[in-house]
């Protein structure tokens, strides 16, 4: 009876311990993405303070926000500010109205640059004019960004073909289409895996000047990659990390989680994805107010997944109106 009795103890304290994990769900982008690693980075931080967070990939950040608006267990997203943006100037369309309202800052995280990568014969991106560019898989931020580098600078390609980032290096390298566009914060591990200098690739520089006016000018060093021994001069949009509004449990997780991030943001400088050393967690996002959970929790004011299949209003009014 008595080892019974010790049997159930143990049961009900190995089970209450097993509760006691607080289960979070991030949605980041390709497994080969900087996404993907920041997911895993604060994964592997977090887990120590008893969260358990599941990493999720997808096709990037349209995909992202939606589905931080509908999807369960997934609470926090990856996106782009851009796409962000996007969602807020779309004011005549009801379901996207009420994403933008639902969709909340946890905090900013670093410059994406908008790496392009083409044959060595294009010397600017105005030399797409009239070239086949990949622009990224239905539902990624490369997708919406490519859309909004062609309208805004009204550069016309011949044609647009939107193809994933490793089906769109793959169709690059040999001879199918002339350049691909992948939004991400270097170094990227795809281009740096499988780029190797003897493939007649280059980054193609961004200088057009109604591009310039719309996004801001950065830099990729020089040898951010193996093949790539001089800087190149881009644009970049801000990756942001994003959460429904929630008003109870999940108000509190997501809050406890941010503030665990903050304290521990030097562990993740010194043992993440070499991105998270420019990450500046207060930077002001313009348009964007953090999400008031996390101010609670940081005492600012007193107080893998399959790519889903579900209808996305956003990516139906990117292609609309784009």
């Amino acid at each position: 009876m008595k080892k019974w009795i010790v049997f159930v103890i143990l049961f009900w304290m190995v089970m209450s311990g097993i509760s006691s994990a607080v289960d979070l769900g991030i949605i980041t982008g390709s497994t080969k993405g900087t996404y993907f690693q920041f997911g895993l980075n604060m994964k592997e931080m977090v887990k120590q303070y008893g969260f358990d967070l599941h990493v999720y990939n997808s096709n990037g950040s349209v995909e992202n926000v939606y589905a931080v608006y509908k999807r369960p267990k997934t609470q926090m997203g990856i996106v782009q500010s851009d796409v962000l943006a996007f969602v807020l100037k779309i004011e005549t369309n009801p379901t996207l109205k009420h994403i933008a309202r639902k969709t909340k800052m946890v905090f900013p995280l670093y410059n994406e640059e908008i790496h392009i990568l083409g044959k060595n014969l294009i010397l600017s991106f105005d030399d797409l004019e009239g070239k086949t560019v990949a622009i990224g898989e239905e539902g990624s931020g490369s997708y919406l960004t490519s859309k909004l580098l062609f309208e805004v600078s009204g550069i016309q390609p011949k044609m647009t073909v939107p193809l994933g980032t490793e089906k769109a290096l793959s169709e690059l390298k040999q001879g199918n289409i002339d350049a691909m566009v992948y939004v991400a914060g270097f170094p990227v591990k795809l281009f740096s895996e499988n780029v190797t200098g003897i493939e007649n690739l280059h980054l193609v520089p961004i200088a057009n000047k109604s591009i310039t006016e719309f996004y801001p000018v950065v830099q990729i060093p020089a040898n951010s990659y193996a093949w790539q021994p001089e800087s190149v001069d881009t644009v970049a949009v801000k990756a942001v990390l994003v959460s429904f509004d929630f008003r109870r449990n999940n108000c509190e997780n997501v809050g406890e989680f941010a503030k665990i991030v903050y304290d521990n943001l030097d562990w993740l400088k010194q043992s993440g994805h070499p991105k998270w050393k420019s990450v500046d967690l207060d930077y002001p996002l313009k348009g964007w107010d953090q999400y008031d959970c996390v101010k609670k929790y940081r005492n600012i004011y007193p107080g893998g997944t399959v790519p889903s299949t579900e209808k996305n209003p956003l990516l139906d009014a990117i292609k609309e109106i784009l």
